[in-house]
């Protein structure tokens, strides 16, 4: 079964408020089994626009991922985050299929 992703890009305004959400965000994503593969690394955007932060975030389902952004506690946490900033987030389904090479 594919793993499921979170791709959040995010301009954070009120670092206090973004920090609120950060700690609520912790038992929803435990309880989901979410990974962090990216979380504000340095990067290049050779391509079209960007934020200033960039996170990955892995699930062991595509399930599991919208699970996690549809439960109350993610929803509780989503509201600290409302203005805090802006931010894009896309929830995809991971691919297993051949790979190049």
């Amino acid at each position: 079964m594919p793993k499921g992703y979170w791709i959040a890009r995010v301009d954070v305004h009120d670092a206090e408020q973004y920090g609120k959400y950060v700690a609520a965000n912790k038992k929803p994503f435990a309880e989901y089994g979410a990974r962090f593969i990216v979380r504000g690394a340095p990067f290049e955007n050779p391509e079209g626009g960007s934020r200033a932060r960039n996170v990955v975030i892995e699930f062991p389902s595509y399930q599991a991922a919208l699970d996690c952004y549809h439960s109350p506690g993610y929803q509780a946490a989503k509201a600290l985050r409302a203005n805090a900033g802006i931010g894009d987030i896309v929830i995809i389904e991971g691919y297993d299929g051949p790979q190049p090479g």
